[in-house]
């Protein structure tokens, strides 16, 4: 008999071999004991990601806890007044990069697959990479507390009270360098759920019929991508100038700390909404099921998520209205600032609306999710308000901006998150929370919550300056004050009985999961380390609710790939708009280099912070050498060029050029790469129209012989490249690759001698100092270059180069084609902007 989905034909219908499951389930298998390091599979990864970022909440509540103590009553000497800057400057620090970003990458990495049947996210071991970057990085950052190293010039770090002359200490070190490759382990985050939403949904699953939650993570992942360089290049040109005395920030010497306000704010604002648009599109998800409806206004909402993205780009200033910007500039955002709440309005009311027309069960989730809905409304009212000038510049740097901010980030993402973890901690073991104790954390944090924070609103308007470890008696903010204290201890009570019930729930034995909430989404399919047991095929927006059966069977293998083609981990890759399959995409399995490349890493930087140069260049080759063994495998010649993924469906294995996915992966990296370089950019311009007169008198820019001399060179190692990629099986492709190599070196140093000819003196002013950072920059790129072309040259010889399996020699020509034109676009700038400026 032939089983159907309404008039169509399973996939899988014919009867499945006896010993498929089996081998399915020995290919996925978690290693055991301390080989668990090894694991690559996105749901041990997510599960310690979210581990790990729940840690570093709790600790950041600490230190929290310890600054509203100092506060509860005045003139306290609880805390000296060094020992609290470090403590708040640890607190937002953790919060925001250790934390709150990292926590809506770990839900991505542990839910995504699933809910969009999938196997694993494309590059498993980048995800492992990214967790182990982050984890131990971050743990040695907040370690420097309890040695006196810790930070101390707030989470935003503004210059020139973190410049060499007045934080003398390595405290602003480590904040630039670890904050640095955090943000690095962001991006490959980022990176690879763009790649993973776009080319690893389950077939049929389009556009249109994706969940909005992968929708909201698309977004965030593009925000990412265009907002995280600009703090990687803020943090790169703070630390040059406190290790090299290049003074981009000192105003004596033609530097300018706004400079640091813009870089580091067109990175901060987008990152409240890269906070809070995950946290909605896990509200979207829930609410339908709370509901037992569909979402109402689906559509708007997805536009209101890419609307919202669109407008937090230019919000950056909102932070910036009383540092003496333009009266255009201000009302510009101001005006942006105002609009932003529109598409954010149009999801509260699609959320109302889904409730209005279902009917609602107030679980644990719906109570959380209730307390989300108005403690985050409040925080958007307090967000117009300091949105309006004349408002703004009362109210700055007060107590009122405190309480907007958590008004904003806890009631917009902390609430949601929790009710996320009520909502899908059952996927862990089939155990849920106890409803009754869940009201009592419900009720104590937002209790808690709003008693902390509503009257900083009134000690705010009172007069009371943020920032501050004491104040004197006689103000009218001690009652104030005191209230603020007692709530901040009932959230963290909250946040214990929580905690207390997570342990209790999850030592109990497992039990099958099943569907408890009757969600509509894929990752309440039946599950293990391989994820479905089939790879469903998608027919709606809510396939669980409109496909009957489904179930039943994916887990009985009757959808696509129900077992392991080719004895290796696989999945399916789909077009990015119609999901339709393409290819079989073969995983890589687990594997010692990605911990090693992340600890070593992790190391390099850290290290290098305290001077221990001979360990930290120990820790930084072992990431090297590991990451080299990493790519040497990872392209490899498939064992077979078509596989069977169905009853009548054969699919190619793998995919080459722009239908790969990891030529996709290598333009989003670059897209990052030129958005770091366009920062840099910013900066020159930044400091060049602050000059009276560019270049400055003392200050020369090359002979234009010089620049055209190495552009010519890079053209000709870009035609190289091109030649050698049409060249791939012949001899000569190694020797093509090393002369490309000779062309980029010979070029990056004509350029230096050129600028050394003019008098480049990057110490004496900012104004060449900009010039020397991207002159640094370009050379980054150079020294990638003078290893990659080895690389491929070796690759050549051994044989691993082939039309199958060329994805190294396309992606590393991508990589050297974009050298190129950086190279080119840095002349253009350099000489162009003095020209423009006449």
């Amino acid at each position: 008999m032939t089983t159907t989905i309404g008039k169509a034909t399973l996939p899988s219908s014919l009867p499945r071999p006896p010993d498929e499951l089996a081998r399915l389930e020995k290919t996925w298998r978690t290693p055991t004991g301390l080989r668990f390091l090894t694991s690559v599979n996105n749901t041990n990864i997510g599960l310690l990601y979210i581990g790990t970022a729940l840690l570093f909440f709790l600790l950041a509540g600490i230190l929290g806890l310890m600054m509203r103590t100092q506060l509860a009553v005045p003139d306290n000497t609880l805390l000296a007044a060094g020992s609290y800057n470090q403590i708040f400057t640890m607190h937002g620090t953790v919060m925001m990069f250790l934390f709150a970003i990292p926590i809506v990458e770990a839900l991505a990495v542990y839910l995504l697959p699933n809910m969009l049947g999938a196997r694993d996210l494309p590059f498993p071991r980048l995800s492992a990479y990214a967790y182990w970057a982050y984890a131990i990085g971050g743990l040695a950052f907040f370690c420097t507390l309890f040695f006196g190293l810790a930070p101390d010039g707030g989470w935003f770090m503004y210059p020139p009270l973190t410049g060499k002359q007045y934080s003398p200490g390595l405290n602003a070190d480590f904040w630039l360098l670890g904050i640095g490759f955090i943000e690095i382990s962001a991006i490959a985050g980022a990176i690879e759920l763009i790649v993973g939403i776009l080319f690893t949904r389950a077939p049929g699953m389009t556009l249109s019929r994706m969940p909005v939650y992968a929708w909201a993570m698309l977004v965030v992942a593009v925000m990412i991508v265009f907002a995280f360089p600009a703090i990687i290049a803020g943090t790169a040109l703070l630390e040059m100038e406190r290790a090299f005395d290049w003074p981009f920030f000192i105003g004596e010497r033609g530097g300018d700390p706004i400079l640091w306000q813009h870089l580091f704010w067109f990175f901060g604002h987008p990152e409240v909404y890269i906070i809070f648009l995950p946290a909605a599109g896990m509200v979207s998800t829930m609410i339908p099921t709370i509901a037992g409806t569909a979402l109402v206004g689906r559509k708007a909402i997805i536009v209101a998520l890419v609307v919202v993205c669109f407008f937090s780009f230019a919000l950056w200033a909102h932070h910036m209205f009383t540092a003496g910007l333009g009266v255009m500039t201000m009302s510009f955002v101001s005006a942006a600032s105002m609009a932003v709440a529109v598409p954010t309005a149009i999801q509260v009311f699609a959320w109302i609306a889904t409730l209005w027309r279902g009917k609602i069960t107030m679980t644990a989730p719906a109570l959380f999710l209730a307390g989300f809905m108005f403690i985050f409304v409040l925080g958007g009212l307090t967000g117009v308000m300091v949105a309006l000038l004349p408002f703004d510049w009362q109210a700055h740097d007060t107590y009122f901006i405190v309480a907007h901010l958590h008004y904003v980030l806890v009631g917009g993402m902390v609430f949601p998150v929790f009710a996320a973890l009520y909502y899908w901690l059952p996927l862990i073991k089939g155990q849920r929370l106890s409803e009754r104790v869940a009201k009592w954390a419900f009720w104590l944090m937002f209790g808690g919550f709003n008693i902390a924070f509503f009257p900083m609103h009134v000690t705010g308007l009172l007069g009371m300056p943020r920032r501050v470890y004491t104040y004197p008696a006689g103000m009218g903010w001690d009652g104030l004050n005191m209230a603020s204290t007692i709530g901040a201890f009932m959230l963290a009570l909250g946040v214990v009985v929580f905690l207390v019930d997570t342990v209790r729930t999850l030592r109990r034995p497992g039990q099958p999961v099943g569907n408890p909430w009757n969600a509509s989404t894929l990752e309440w399919l039946p599950s293990e380390d391989y994820a479905t047991r089939s790879i469903p095929e998608v027919r709606s927006a809510d396939p669980l609710w409109d496909q009957p059966g489904l179930a039943e069977q994916v887990e009985a293998g009757q959808h696509y790939l129900p077992g392991t083609v080719s004895g290796g981990r696989e999945t399916i890759a789909t077009s990015p708009v119609a999901g339709k399959p393409t290819y079989l995409l073969i995983l890589p399995g687990d594997s010692w280099l990605p911990f090693i490349a992340a600890a070593g890493t992790a190391g390099f930087f850290l290290l290098l912070t305290v001077k221990m140069n001979v360990t930290a260049w120990i820790c930084g080759i072992a990431a090297i050498v590991a990451t080299v063994i990493w790519l040497w495998g990872s392209d490899r010649k498939p064992s077979m060029t078509e596989a069977r993924v169905s009853d009548t469906l054969v699919l190619p294995v793998g995919a080459r050029g722009t239908a790969s996915h990891s030529w996709w992966a290598t333009i989003i990296m670059l897209v990052v790469d030129a958005t770091i370089f366009a920062s840099f950019v910013f900066a020159y311009i930044h400091i060049s129209m602050r000059l009276e007169v560019c270049p400055p008198p003392s200050a020369s820019l090359p002979a234009l012989r010089w620049p055209l001399i190495a552009g010519a060179l890079l053209l000709a190692g870009s035609g190289l490249m091109l030649w050698a990629g049409r060249s791939l099986g012949k001899r000569r492709l190694p020797w093509l690759a090393l002369a490309a190599t000779g062309c980029v070196l010979a070029s990056f140093l004509v350029d230096l001698h050129g600028y050394q000819l003019a008098g480049l003196a990057p110490r004496t002013m900012a104004w060449s100092a900009t010039i020397a950072a991207l002159l640094s920059y370009q050379g980054l790129h150079v020294i990638v270059l003078a290893l990659a072309g080895p690389y491929l040259a070796a690759r050549a010889w051994s044989g691993r180069l082939s039309p199958a399996s060329r994805a190294t020699l396309d992606n590393t020509a991508l990589i050297w084609h974009y050298t190129t034109l950086q190279g080119i676009a840095l002349a253009l700038a350099v000489h162009g902007v003095p020209l423009l400026m006449e």
